[in-house]
């Protein structure tokens, strides 16, 4: 009895402190016109914070219930949505944990367990059968946008039923994939959108300011801090849709023939300088290409050099191959002045950017190009670019031009010459 009484009391402080310091569209809707609130976020609006209130006041206000929280991988479930510094653990009131060995949170099974009863459960979105024979009375569904399958948010709909009213909570920084849009166009579905400056309280002025300066007025800034749902430009060669159909998980393991750390150098070095592009890319023995990392931002000639230099070993890379119309002979002694035996080649732009990118557009839409993970900066590059100049330049596209170019020549894909 004395266990219950104080799990109450935590459970109305949590509340009470819930109220008080929740902005209003962080409030689960109190209406029961909606069976999915989606969460159409910025990032650092608050998704995960709200996300995990609600599963948390359902599990304690609620005793023998069953909660479901579902993310995109089994580590995004660990490291943000039960043990992140706005996750669930941190949210539950110490009173309503159960203690003991095995007893309350157990990380390897990912459940926690509450003296009320009340159970929540993790599961990644990469494992959809695992939600096949459990059932649920509530689910928060975290980064909806960057599940790998959609079967996914199916299995877990059809586990949804227990009590007289299962609800479903997404909260995910929004992209154009079927499964938003079909979210967004059903008359069950409560939207909210917002921000990342709705949350300027919370967040440092120099992490605004930097946001501000670099993102505003972007597709990209659009996307990730205004929460808009960018359909493809007109007249871009990659279409959001290219992308997301043949996108992998980060860390899915494939057995690669052969990889490419690819830069498109910048000239200069100051605060008005281009960025330099850096993407890793690979294909397997099948011809099938894949980009691993996007390494690209604003370096110093040295700083670059030892960014790719590092890659190089770190993917066990067989090539660094570098665009040198700009920088000539001194990239190359660069690379060199780093490390001497590196393999190395470079490639010269003897046709225009458009021309180049065409063969490389058009692996994508064969299906054949998989993005391992998820590149807003570079996605964003390529889901604009029309053959229009563009300040400041494309440099994170220009990169992957030139590394799948060089993955596709030897198979006869690519019709231009390189060098």
């Amino acid at each position: 009895m004395a266990l219950q009484q104080q799990g109450h009391r935590a459970t109305s402080d949590l509340y009470i402190d819930w109220l008080n310091t929740a902005r209003p569209a962080q409030l689960t809707p109190q209406s029961d016109d909606w069976n999915i609130w989606l969460i159409l976020a910025g990032r650092g609006w608050g998704k995960t914070r709200t996300g995990a209130a609600d599963c948390v006041l359902y599990a304690c206000r609620n005793p023998e219930s069953q909660v479901a929280v579902v993310t995109p991988t089994f580590g995004d479930l660990k490291r943000t949505a039960f043990e992140g510094p706005s996750g669930i653990l941190k949210s539950l009131p110490d009173g309503c944990v159960m203690r003991g060995r095995g007893r309350g949170y157990n990380a390897s099974g990912a459940s926690i367990r509450l003296y009320n009863g009340s159970q929540i459960m993790g599961f990644s979105a990469t494992e959809p059968d695992r939600l096949r024979g459990p059932q649920f009375h509530r689910a928060w569904c975290d980064e909806l946008a960057a599940w790998r399958y959609p079967e996914t948010f199916d299995q877990l709909m059809f586990a949804l039923r227990l009590g007289q009213s299962p609800k479903c909570v997404i909260t995910t920084t929004p992209r154009p994939t079927p499964i938003i849009r079909q979210l967004m166009a059903r008359d069950d579905v409560k939207i909210t959108t917002g921000s990342t400056f709705e949350n300027a309280d919370n967040l440092a002025e120099s992490t605004l300011r930097m946001l501000r300066d670099k993102y505003e007025g972007t597709t990209l800034g659009r996307q990730e801090l205004y929460a808009e749902v960018i359909d493809a430009m007109e007249g871009a060669l990659w279409k959001p849709a290219m992308i997301e159909e043949t996108r992998l998980p980060a860390d899915e393991e494939k057995e690669l023939t052969r990889i490419i750390v690819a830069i498109d150098p910048a000239v200069t070095n100051n605060d008005d300088s281009d960025e330099t592009g850096i993407v890793v890319v690979g294909k397997d023995a099948q011809n099938q290409y894949y980009v691993l990392e996007d390494l690209s931002g604003q370096y110093s000639a040295d700083g670059w050099g030892r960014i790719a230099v590092r890659a190089f070993y770190e993917w066990q890379a067989d090539q660094i191959v570098a665009e040198v119309n700009n920088g000539g002979d001194l990239v190359e002694r660069l690379i060199r002045s780093i490390d001497t035996t590196i393999s190395y080649r470079a490639v010269h732009a003897t046709r225009g950017k458009l021309v180049r990118a065409e063969p490389v557009a058009a692996l994508y839409e064969q299906g054949r190009v998989h993005h391992m993970g998820i590149f807003p900066e570079l996605e964003s590059q390529m889901c604009t670019y029309t053959g229009e100049r563009l300040k400041p330049s494309p440099d994170r596209l220009d990169a992957l031009v030139w590394g799948l170019a060089e993955l596709s020549k030897s198979q006869g894909q690519i019709q231009w010459r390189i060098s």
